[in-house]
């Protein structure tokens, strides 16, 4: 009896791995992504002008902001916006354990921008009571699936955060750049690297910009920001 309930749960996970749903309407896609075509074409893909830097909308290469207050990283490359039913995706990846979902948000990242011309992928790093409060670094695991896609380096050891701070997203924007101040530590050599931040969520950048930061002062030449999505609130 124990055999035939094995060889059964193991034709459903065959099934579910070959012939996957749709993680959107449940439709059957046979695509190889994991949402179906029809969902994939809908979703709010951050293609409106844009600020190279920042990210946020804007129909010069360079926006005022960032003119009037230069950031610590060099560009920002977002799949989306941070709009349903992305954003519902995203709670429930980081927040509900649905780590299947990082394949999906690798997928788009994909999809959106051609990975090259990076000498080294870091994950946002995650303070360790952080870490073992949510059980996964959601920034990691998305990293993993780019660098192995991508063939670029992944280096998750080099850089920490050796602060426990409250979350970014409990938060006023404007504390937010506070309460991430001075909270990493970078001890890698990266003199003239290139470096790619790997992330799920910009919103202020505040978190972004310190890690860059940290990495230039670690001899870093030229730091992306490369993130799921944006949110394109101004700040």
């Amino acid at each position: 009896m124990k055999i035939k309930q094995i060889i059964n749960n193991c034709a459903k996970f065959n099934h579910w791995l070959f012939s996957s749903q749709c993680l959107l309407c449940a439709a059957s896609t046979n695509t190889g992504k994991d949402v179906c075509q029809d969902c994939f074409d809908a979703l709010p893909w951050h293609t409106a002008p844009h600020c190279q830097q920042c990210g946020l909308l804007s129909n010069h290469p360079i926006c005022g902001h960032c003119l009037k207050e230069p950031l610590d990283f060099d560009a920002t490359f977002a799949a989306l916006r941070y709009e349903f039913p992305l954003d519902a995706l995203m709670q429930q990846y980081k927040y509900g354990s649905a780590l299947q979902t990082a394949r999906l948000f690798a997928q788009l990242m994909i999809t959106h921008h051609t990975l090259h011309n990076i000498d080294v992928m870091i994950p946002m790093p995650l303070h360790p009571q952080r870490l073992q409060e949510r059980g996964f670094n959601q920034s990691l695991e998305i990293a993993k699936l780019l660098a192995k896609q991508s063939n670029i380096p992944l280096d998750y050891t080099s850089c920490t955060r050796t602060k426990y701070t409250p979350p970014q997203a409990s938060l006023p924007l404007k504390e937010r750049a506070k309460n991430i101040k001075g909270v990493f530590a970078c001890s890698a050599n990266l003199a003239g690297k290139r470096i790619a931040i790997v992330d799920d969520v910009m919103t202020t950048g505040a978190s972004l910009n310190e890690l860059s930061k940290t990495l230039k002062k670690a001899g870093a030449a030229h730091v992306e920001c490369w993130v799921v999505a944006r949110t394109l609130q101004k700040y």
